[in-house]
């Protein structure tokens, strides 16, 4: 399993560049759009750094394409949905939409017993919507410090400084849909229809 994480992560480097280059873009355009250094971007493109979640999701939306196509494509030819999970600091991330663009629907796993890490806050562009499957979920969302519980959930712009994590040492599951800036999860239903106002009895 290590092993081929290891493969799979040795392949986003160049797919990174190859990308860019398709787009005839500049690192410093890319970094403008996701909001990574410059540096970290020239690193993760050369190989010479690990990519994380929070770099990978930006760049598969800035490139147009899916995480799955990042870290390795799906065999062609067959209609069968192959998911490829990323695992990164313990956290297994699960794709659940193919298509690029438009919001992605991930289903994330911290697994029972993962060390208890300092928060490490992020910012990129884009906006989130989780939602707690089982588990208690620490987000920490610019200076709040919030726990959700099963049928929570909590949505915040992604260039709020954030990072998220197990609140304890159960496992935790929960769904994310992240959208580009200003694309938002709507829940529409229809209305309850109101009862009729009471006739004014007649005698």
């Amino acid at each position: 399993m290590d092993d081929d994480l290891d493969q799979a992560l040795d392949v986003v480097g160049p797919r990174l560049r190859a990308l860019r280059r398709q787009r005839d873009i500049t690192l410093a355009d890319l970094s403008a759009t996701t909001g990574i250094s410059v540096s970290t971007l020239s690193r993760l493109e050369s190989g010479t750094r690990r990519p994380s979640l929070g770099l990978l999701l930006p760049l598969a939306r800035a490139h147009g394409v899916t995480l799955d196509e990042l870290v390795g494509a799906p065999p062609t030819g067959d209609p069968r949905i192959h998911l490829r999970p990323v695992t990164h600091h313990g956290m297994t991330m699960v794709p659940l939409t193919r298509r690029a663009g438009g919001i992605q629907a991930y289903k994330l796993v911290i697994p029972s017993g993962s060390r208890r890490r300092e928060p490490d806050l992020q910012t990129h562009e884009g906006y989130e919507w989780l939602y707690v499957l089982n588990g208690r979920l620490r987000i920490v969302l610019g200076e709040r410090d919030l726990t959700l519980s099963p049928g929570e959930a909590a949505e915040f712009d992604t260039r709020v400084p954030h990072w998220f994590g197990a609140a304890d040492a159960e496992p935790v599951e929960f769904l994310s849909l992240f959208g580009t800036q200003g694309e938002r999860a709507h829940v529409r239903a229809r209305p309850r229809m109101e009862d009729p106002p009471e006739q004014p009895s007649r005698h």
